[in-house]
């Protein structure tokens, strides 16, 4: 690899050039390569996985980033700007801390990298049977907004769905409290 100095025509040039590329360094050098060759390539199929998904998220994130405002809040005092919040928050799915049984009622702690958008509960008898099933709500989102209630009197097998923004889903399954 070369480094050019003291050249005024090629110190600010980047890009490929023939077979030669170009790179603007970060301590403001300019190194020269040869081009490198991908043609002989294979990729694995998990690799076409991840670039399928991945590119199911650029097309999300470009989207959301014009249409969902909480991505550039998030992104505002930041290195980041809305579009790569909205892709993370498309990489990444919910969180289900913990599925508890309280007075009465059922609370869910879930949490993710942007906004929890949804839960919900499924109450289910040993046979899997729905007893009960409902959206839980947020009664103290200023101080808790992590938690997620949902009034529930059956008792059996506790099943909670949480939805981010980006529409992942993460789905917790908790045995009955003996």
């Amino acid at each position: 690899m070369a480094k050019v100095r003291k050249n005024a025509v090629l110190q600010e040039l980047s890009g490929s050039v023939g077979n030669l590329v170009f790179r603007q360094m970060a301590d403001g050098s300019t190194r020269v390569c040869k081009k490198p060759d991908f043609s002989k390539r294979k990729f694995s199929q998990g690799q076409k996985d991840h670039q399928s998904r991945f590119k199911q998220a650029v097309a999300y994130a470009r989207e959301a980033a014009g249409t969902q405002p909480i991505y550039a809040e998030l992104a505002s005092g930041t290195m980041k700007n809305a579009y790569n919040v909205a892709l993370s928050d498309w990489l990444h799915p919910p969180v289900i801390q913990r599925i508890e049984r309280k007075k009465g009622r059922v609370r869910v702690t879930a949490v993710d990298n942007v906004l929890v958008a949804e839960v919900q509960v499924k109450v289910m008898d040993q046979d899997g049977n729905v007893l009960e099933q409902g959206q839980a709500t947020q009664p103290n989102l200023a101080r808790h907004p992590e938690w997620w209630e949902y009034p529930s009197s059956a008792e059996g097998t506790i099943e909670a769905t949480a939805w981010d923004l980006a529409g992942n889903q993460t789905v917790v399954v908790a045995a009955p409290s003996a």
